[in-house]
């Protein structure tokens, strides 16, 4: 699955350059993707390769009324008998909202649809709105915050409620950025977490990360990645994929 999803996001990067060269202005359309590696694929603060590195790539249609469209694809692993690759296409709507002169924040609404080829019982679906922030304490900083709602989440554990904050900032003129992530998620159904007893969760992010200035697109992160679960009495490879940390990632944006 690894081979696959490598040739996924090698697929990206061919074709996100191709049809950039395209004059497609004319129809209002854009085209962007990521292709990335990293050591673990952590979704809000739980591994979704249990602590084995993934690659991941994202391609993505937007237009100029807002509307935009993609797909996200990455190797998972949960586990014997479970999926080995995820491709979560999604749909959503971005626009600015102009409150003042320097009040400009983006909203944008989006549908997710997490699917698991072959394994049609761990699909599921999430609506998310998110607000972001531009500039909010200094140059080049941002804020984004979001509220997302899954109906059977993990295919089988009801409603799920995530709320998020997440606040970037760069270091002077270094290249170097601060990266800080907070979250916190509710189920209905116990089971679903490696602390089964438990139906919610806060997880955290905290990193550096630099921009290659002389690859553009080119981004390292280094971050601490966990969450509060209760790991007493875990195995140790469910215990490291809920425990803080070390995720290391390099992505280009094409």
């Amino acid at each position: 699955m690894l081979k696959q999803t490598a040739v996924l996001a090698m697929t990206v990067a061919v074709m996100s350059n191709a049809l950039a060269a395209e004059e497609t202005n004319s129809l209002g359309l854009s085209l962007s993707g990521t292709a990335a590696l990293t050591t673990d694929y952590r979704f809000r603060g739980l591994s979704q390769t249990q602590n084995d590195p993934a690659v991941q790539a994202t391609f993505t249609v937007s237009h100029d009324s807002g509307v935009y469209l993609g797909v996200f694809g990455s190797n998972v692993h949960f586990g014997d008998d479970s999926p080995h690759l995820e491709l979560s296409p999604y749909l959503g709507y971005s626009t600015e909202l102009n409150f003042s002169d320097t009040l400009k924040p983006v909203l944008d609404i989006s549908y997710t649809r997490f699917n698991y080829p072959g394994w049609s019982d761990w699909a599921w679906n999430e609506f998310s709105v998110k607000l972001s922030f531009a500039d909010v304490i200094i140059n080049h900083d941002s804020l984004l915050t979001s509220i997302n709602y899954g109906d059977d989440y993990a295919g089988f554990a009801g409603d799920e409620w995530n709320f998020s904050l997440g606040y970037v900032v760069p270091i002077a003129d270094t290249g170097f950025g601060l990266v800080t992530g907070l979250g916190y998620t509710s189920i209905d159904q116990t089971g679903a977490l490696a602390d089964a007893s438990a139906d919610d969760y806060i997880d955290w992010k905290v990193g550096i990360s630099y921009d290659l200035k002389s690859l553009a697109g080119l981004t390292a992160e280094l971050a601490a990645v966990g969450t509060n679960i209760d790991t007493d009495g875990l195995a140790r490879v469910t215990k490291r994929g809920v425990d803080t940390g070390a995720v290391f990632t390099l992505s280009k944006s094409f």
